[in-house]
């Protein structure tokens, strides 16, 4: 749960779930909600799809799909997992000895619909080697996919028949004695994947990940993916998610945090809080912004920066972040350090000069941090 007792209209009861483990991380329960993302590299290159899971893992990603299609897929997965740095999920769809290769392989879950990947004999054998290996388990139900014989009952897809198919494939998992398992419900349409999960929260207690399939590109993705799980999360449902977006996967880990970033559910990195610019502005805001967030991305420290390009505005955002700039006249502006006046600034010297401040607010957060961690390990 989120509690901030200054600001009770900002709190977020997040729904009640079990925790599983994927790797090294937790996942459910009152563990941070993880942001994942998935390669779209071939997985026989080695080097391509590790060099992309490390471009994922600096931008934040806590967990990292791959998809293993083939034997061939599954054979390079021991050798990305075991030079990973964050736990690797091997997406399976249908055949279930792909599944039983990725779990002897060392993947940390496995990626599955049950019910797609035959007898109740092969769900027993992929679940004993999940077992066997210390594997999570992700049901992953999608309305582009749905088993024909709820399209027969329902007509169609639609979020009835969505949750059906995630209970019955939580069946089939829990009459094998298996729990280590989180699940989602997606859809490409935002009202039916929201209308699935809401359903879904009601009637289990596993971690959901919370994902809108096949969302777009860029700019429309992003749009879909705020709206459908910003209100979800609002709402407390979701442990995991996935933006999907056809577009590189450091920006699903980038979109990803900027919705937690943006309901208090995650912090990380620098928050600017800057305007749309208008004819009052002082300096180029546009541009400046777009300097400084990639001056700035390498900072992992949670702060917030306000970069406003007048007085109308300026001074009221800046009581509200840890550093801000707002613009003047005559080339040159105020900084602000915790809310207050500080110094002036020429326009010219900006970019660098608060990059300067940013790191080094940056550098005295982890201190202090590293020291409070270290008095209460000496307790």
């Amino acid at each position: 749960m989120t509690h901030n007792p200054i600001r009770p209209w900002r709190n977020i009861d997040r729904r009640v779930s079990r925790q599983i483990r994927v790797g090294k991380v937790l996942v459910g329960g009152d563990a941070p909600i993880s942001v994942q993302t998935m390669t779209n590299t071939l997985t026989t290159d080695i080097a391509a799809t590790l060099e992309q899971i490390q471009r994922c893992a600096v931008a934040g990603a806590d967990i990292v799909r791959v998809s293993t299609p083939d034997a061939e897929s599954t054979a390079a997965l021991r050798h990305i997992i075991a030079e990973s740095p964050v736990p690797i999920v091997a997406d399976i769809h249908f055949h279930y000895k792909r599944a039983i290769e990725a779990a002897k392989a060392g993947a940390a879950c496995l990626r599955i619909n049950p019910g797609n990947i035959g007898d109740a004999r092969r769900v027993a054998e992929v679940v004993k080697a999940a077992k066997d290996h210390g594997c999570s388990i992700r049901i992953g139900v999608n309305a582009g996919s749905l088993e024909k014989h709820l399209l027969d009952k329902y007509g169609e897809p639609c979020p009835d028949a969505m949750v059906e198919s995630g209970m019955d494939h939580i069946k089939l998992l829990q009459d094998n004695d298996f729990h280590e398992f989180k699940i989602s419900v997606k859809a490409s349409d935002v009202f039916m994947a929201a209308a699935a999960y809401q359903q879904l929260a009601t009637v289990t207690d596993a971690p959901i990940h919370l994902g809108i399939t096949e969302a777009g590109g860029l700019t429309s993705g992003t749009v879909k993916s705020a709206i459908g799980l910003g209100s979800l999360l609002w709402f407390g449902i979701g442990d995991t998610i996935r933006v999907s977006l056809s577009a590189d996967p450091v920006e699903e880990v980038k979109v990803g945090f900027e919705i937690l970033k943006s309901l208090g559910l995650r912090h990380r990195g620098v928050t600017i809080i800057s305007c749309p610019s208008c004819a009052r502005q002082g300096f180029d805001v546009i541009k400046t912004v777009s300097a400084l967030e990639d001056r700035l991305a390498h900072i992992t420290t949670s702060l917030s920066l306000s970069i406003i390009g007048c007085v109308v505005n300026g001074p009221g955002e800046a009581l509200m972040t840890d550093i801000g700039f707002t613009g003047g006249g005559a080339g040159k502006g105020m900084v602000y350090l915790a809310g207050k006046q500080d110094h002036t600034l020429s326009n010219d010297r900006m970019v660098d000069h608060i990059v300067e401040l940013v790191e080094a607010k940056a550098a005295e957060i982890d201190a202090a941090e590293k020291l409070a961690a270290e008095k209460l390990a000496a307790e």
